[in-house]
């Protein structure tokens, strides 16, 4: 008898046991559906101000970095916030250096890159583009009071040391400038910013917005506008959002961005500009 009532209770917490099981596996199951449906995984370098930048606290919209302690904020990020929106999905921000945001996508470790990046023909191969999401000038950032201060042509530069960050076409453009002297290219904006500070460089080519942004960070910083600039292609001074060849989000988020008009566009990079913390 009291064998029986052995086997009978054993049979019982076997039953609960498996439901529970079953239980578990439906909700991982559902909970991977769940995933892949409503987060949208956006990689960008957190370095690039007023495009995007870090900071401590979710102040001026900041959005939480993915496994860290920080808030990524700028414009690449207020442009993530309404195509995630858009989309119905949840924002998450992946911090990744900029020369492995091309491979995160590969690999599916983020969904788009929304990181100041330009649809170039040499990146094109390897993602796809969506429709533009801003468009700028090239610029010269240099010390105020320097010998370039007030340059208005490339050619002013012929002598000068001039660098622009690694795996991008401003690097590329320094060659269009006789004589000049092309550093290293360098691995950040917040790495040429003390480059420039110290005198190791003259200079370093950038976009409107960031030479905006750094000569209002640093009293010590110009931003030189051409008369006679660089030759750019479209493709080289817009902005897009980066995705894996062949994804449907590319359409998707395409009628995101056609809701955003030039004027809204404009009015959050200046308030980027204005929101981007002191010394960035």
């Amino acid at each position: 008898m009291r064998r029986s009532i052995l086997v009978l209770i054993a049979i019982m917490i076997l039953a609960i046991a498996l439901v529970g099981c079953g239980n578990n596996n439906d909700n991982n199951q559902s909970n991977g559906g769940s995933d892949k449906g409503e987060v949208l995984k956006v990689g960008l370098e957190a370095g690039y101000p007023p495009f995007n930048w870090t900071q401590m606290d979710d102040s001026n919209g900041a959005v939480p970095i993915n496994g860290t302690l920080e808030y990524a904020g700028g414009y690449d990020v207020e442009i993530a916030k309404r195509i995630a929106e858009g989309l119905g999905r949840e924002l998450v921000i992946e911090k990744i250096e900029w020369d492995g945001l091309l491979p995160a996508i590969e690999s599916g470790i983020i969904d788009v890159i929304i990181a100041g990046m330009s649809p170039t023909a040499d990146r094109a191969e390897v993602i796809d583009f969506t429709d533009r999401y801003y468009k700028s000038d090239l610029v010269m950032v240099v010390r105020k009071g320097g010998g370039y201060e007030d340059a208005k042509s490339i050619h002013d530069f012929s002598g000068a040391k001039i660098t622009a960050q690694q795996s991008t076409f401003h690097y590329t453009v320094i060659d269009q400038i006789d004589g000049v002297i092309k550093e290293t290219a360098m691995s950040d904006f917040p790495a040429m910013r003390v480059a420039l500070e110290s005198g190791i460089i003259d200079g370093y080519v950038s976009e409107r917005p960031e030479g905006i942004s750094a000569s209002a960070a640093n009293e010590n910083f110009v931003m030189v506008v051409f008369e006679d600039g660089f030759e750019a292609s479209d493709e080289d001074t817009a902005v897009a959002v980066g995705v894996a060849k062949g994804s449907e989000l590319t359409e998707e988020i395409n009628k995101v961005l056609a809701e955003i008009s030039e004027d809204e566009r404009q009015e959050i990079m200046d308030q980027a500009i204005i929101n981007q913390p002191a010394g960035q």
